[in-house]
């Protein structure tokens, strides 16, 4: 009998349907229900917006031997608690999202293990300041006062339950950081992620990739993630072997378990670390796409065994083109039209249903393409994405002609 699953977050379509092809009972909650969740994919949505808390106590209905959890549960540790009451969890502990969602603790344990990281400075709370010695004792809390920068260098503000690049700005000098944010250096470069799977302390690489942030081709503005590209051959290899060393360092300084992402940005040729995501990311299905990976039958084998499977990313990405995804957000608000037609077509993903309003700069879509380098994969994105804009205006979504 197959083992029973419940798989929570925003979005759960390429996580649920890489669990349903691996040969599990798969029951999924998110906040879309999107039309082509796989056809033995049992798919629950709760109102918008999505609240984690929400989604775990409607989880508590299922009956399931496992519990998986998706963005952006790693920002509610209470959450995974309900999730996973009378069950297993496959992925990473509360206890373990409290550390590695801090971002002083996660920049001192990088930078303790020789792994670049940007600097962060966090907003140390009024009740705190009294008995710092106590603060610097538990790394959760772990937080540091801001300091006067005569370096000239320029912060972002980012949210410390943050998310696909939503509420982060740069840093107006002088201002106080706002509650519930901390500042972070911002590296020039090119933005790029990390997908990994972890168990015993050990670590396998599964996939690099360059973002896409705030791209109006997709309907994206500000610092917002709009998509990515996975490095195909001709990329430096330093850059894979810097993330694979960064992988290492996050692994051993926090137990990571199963699939998980850490953000970065190559500025001159090095990975600087930005963030961890310790949970299924968006990137992990195109791994599973140019590779031929079961990503999640590597995740479950991960967390209950500690098993992690046998691939070498270096010798891969020298034989495969380009693959890419990119969000296809809204313009203006909108009203789809007859996406059945939609359904079908490998090049676009997350569909959602006939007469659905989407209000302007919500995802309408998740498009994919392929390229022989990084610039022609980005190019068919952009024209994919161009059709979905067509489709939407004319009232008439339609499916790719063949």
């Amino acid at each position: 009998m197959a083992t029973r699953i419940v798989i929570a977050g925003i979005s759960t379509r390429a996580a649920a349907e890489s669990a349903a092809k691996a040969g599990f009972d798969v029951t999924a909650i998110d906040a879309f229900a999107d039309l082509d969740q796989h056809p033995s994919v049992r798919a629950m949505a709760i109102p918008r917006p999505f609240r984690a808390g929400a989604a775990a106590r409607a989880a508590q209905t299922v009956g399931a031997q496992a519990a998986v959890y998706l963005s952006n549960f790693e920002n509610h540790p209470d959450a995974v608690d309900v999730l996973t009451a009378g069950r297993a969890l496959w992925g990473n502990a509360p206890d373990v999202l409290r550390r590695v969602r801090d971002p002083a603790c996660l920049a001192r344990a990088l930078r303790d293990r020789g792994i670049q990281t940007a600097e962060v400075q966090v907003r140390l709370e009024p009740d705190l300041e009294p008995d710092l010695e106590e603060v610097r004792l538990k790394p959760d809390l772990e937080q540091v006062r801001l300091k006067p920068d005569s370096t000239g260098r320029d912060w972002l503000v980012k949210p410390i339950a943050s998310g696909g690049g939503h509420s982060i700005r740069r840093w107006t000098h002088g201002e106080a950081i706002p509650a519930g944010c901390y500042l972070q250096e911002l590296i020039s470069g090119t933005p790029g992620s990390m997908v990994i799977v972890a168990g015993a302390r050990q670590v396998v690489l599964l996939g690099v990739t360059r973002q896409l942030i705030g791209d109006a081709a997709f309907g994206a503005t500000g610092y917002h993630y709009c998509g990515s590209i996975l490095v195909s051959r001709g990329a430096p290899d330093s850059i894979v072997t810097g993330a694979r060393a960064a992988a290492r360092a996050v692994v051993e300084a926090f137990d990571l378990a199963g699939v998980n992402g850490v953000d970065f940005v190559v500025h001159q040729g090095s990975i600087y670390v930005i963030e961890v995501n310790p949970r299924w990311t968006a990137s992990v299905e195109l791994a599973e796409r140019a590779y031929g990976l079961s990503a999640f039958a590597s995740h479950a084998a991960a967390c209950a065994r500690g098993a992690l499977p046998d691939f070498d990313l270096t010798q891969t990405v020298r034989r495969g083109d380009a693959v890419g995804k990119a969000i296809v957000f809204a313009r203006n608000d909108v009203t789809v039209g007859d996406t059945q037609k939609w359904i079908g077509d490998d090049s676009i993903r997350d569909v959602p249903h006939p007469g659905e309003l989407i209000h302007a700069g919500r995802p309408v879509c998740t498009v994919f393409a392929t390229g022989s380098n990084d610039e022609d994969c980005y190019a068919a994105l952009a024209k994919r994405a161009g059709r979905v804009y067509s489709e939407l205006a004319a009232g008439t979504p339609s499916a790719r002609r063949k």
